[in-house]
């Protein structure tokens, strides 16, 4: 018997409907009956900050795992398999939760389902495979430290929340992945794939009862408690971090605080950092880019987590207009703390961000992976309407306040990694 329908929500002319299993795992679905495709995912309610620090990098390393074989199936045939339907696959780790997903042709729902709830729930752990794939993520970590942008923003999160989960690299370093055994691997996804860490979400050309009745063929029998975490905010250290590294550019990054992903303020963070730096008419691409020619590269963005928040600003420049472009930044926080932003401004940042969220709803992909966040971050569905009434609320005194809040009233991080000789000494405390 299929449990029963706990919300039905209309957003336009789509339907989004979710049921709870009796074991507690949720399924979202939209239908989407325009398209032929459909995209499913398997989402599970925690990440890497949910690891101990001597297990840094299980999470990933677990992802990459269930895809090596399972007790049904080879990783040949996994990878045969899903290319014998056509579709498209994907994993991933973030912070706070990770996901196993694909995007099939309708018809091929149930061999999908099939596929991911084998990857997800009968993952071998293979002792070859899990040596092979340590040598595979060594490499990743590796890759990290050779791509400036990247090793650049995860030199800047560790120094600005130190000592807290949200701070660590997802990947791990290699000494936390060089001691992971599978012993430990077993124990940790034994534990925290739990039918209530975990949600299904699915969008496209699907009817809801019959994705729940495939769903409940498979996870029905899981029974697993939830594992208990202790989830608490990061502390902020706006550090002033340099490395020097032998590079051609000086890769920037300057950041402060921002809302969590459900806070109140979320829409005027989302429309402050589109004027700031989100779009190429934004202030800091206007100024250092086309002004000036002092970047190819240069933009803002924003990153929320359930109990904290960033924004960033990351920009690469030539070594002797490192200081200058550094200057220009805080010129603008400064600017956009102080004076209201002009209604024309303000306007296009508006339509820019409700064009590029309505355009979104176009891709079956989108649209599964915004059911599962929004089901984990506010335990419902945001409408349409929802979304567009939110953006459209912000008026230039939020953006005036919000900004005064995270730019004014605290210090701001900063790291830069490159050639530094031309680097002018920074006050230790920096600020806009």
């Amino acid at each position: 018997m299929l449990p029963r329908s706990l919300s039905r929500i209309g957003v336009g002319k789509y339907m989004i409907k979710k049921d709870f299993l009796d074991n507690g795992l949720a399924v979202v679905t939209e239908a989407m009956p325009h398209v032929r495709s459909v995209a499913v995912g398997i989402w599970l309610r925690r990440g890497s900050r949910h690891e101990l620090p001597a297990k840094g990098g299980i999470s990933h390393f677990i992802e990459h795992m269930v895809f090596k074989g399972t007790t049904r199936r080879t990783q040949v045939q996994i990878a045969e398999e899903m290319d014998a339907i056509g579709g498209q696959t994907d994993a991933f780790t973030a912070k706070e939760y990770a996901s196993f997903n694909a995007k099939v042709l309708d018809e091929h729902l149930p061999q999908v389902v099939d596929l991911l709830a084998d990857i997800v729930l009968n993952p071998s752990f293979d002792a070859e495979e899990l040596e092979r794939e340590r040598k595979v993520i060594f490499e990743e970590i590796k890759m990290v430290e050779d791509t400036p942008d990247d090793l650049v923003h995860e030199i800047f999160i560790e120094s600005f929340w130190p000592n807290h989960p949200l701070g660590l690299p997802i990947l791990g370093t290699q000494e936390s992945v060089a001691a992971l055994d599978r012993d430990q691997l077993l124990g940790f996804f034994r534990e925290t794939y739990a039918p209530a860490n975990l949600i299904v979400s699915a969008a496209g050309n699907l009817e809801h009862g019959k994705v729940v009745e495939l769903i409940e063929g498979y996870f029905r029998p899981l029974r697993t408690p939830a594992n208990g975490v202790h989830e608490f905010p990061p502390a902020v250290a706006a550090a002033v971090r340099f490395r020097e590294k032998d590079l051609e550019q000086v890769h920037l990054v300057v950041g402060t605080v921002a809302p969590p992903q459900s806070h109140n303020d979320r829409y005027t963070s989302y429309v402050l950092n589109t004027i700031l730096g989100g779009t190429m008419s934004s202030r800091l691409f206007q100024v250092i880019r086309e002004k000036r020619g002092l970047a190819y590269t240069v933009f803002s963005g924003l990153s929320g987590y359930r109990d904290a928040g960033n924004l960033t600003i990351y920009a690469a420049t030539s070594p002797e207009n490192s200081s200058q472009v550094v200057e220009l930044v805080l010129d603008e926080l400064r600017r956009i703390r102080r004076e209201p932003v002009p209604s024309e401004e303000l306007r296009r940042a508006k339509d820019h961000l409700k064009g590029s969220f309505m355009l979104g709803l176009e891709s079956t992909g989108a649209r599964m992976s915004q059911l599962a966040r929004d089901e984990m971050y506010f335990g419902r569905q945001l409408s349409l309407d929802e979304v567009l009434l939110g953006i459209e609320a912000v008026h230039p005194e939020d953006v005036i306040r919000l900004a005064g809040e995270m730019f004014e009233q605290r210090p701001l991080g900063l790291t830069a990694v490159g050639n530094l000789k031309q680097f002018k000494p920074l006050p230790e405390r920096l600020v806009a």
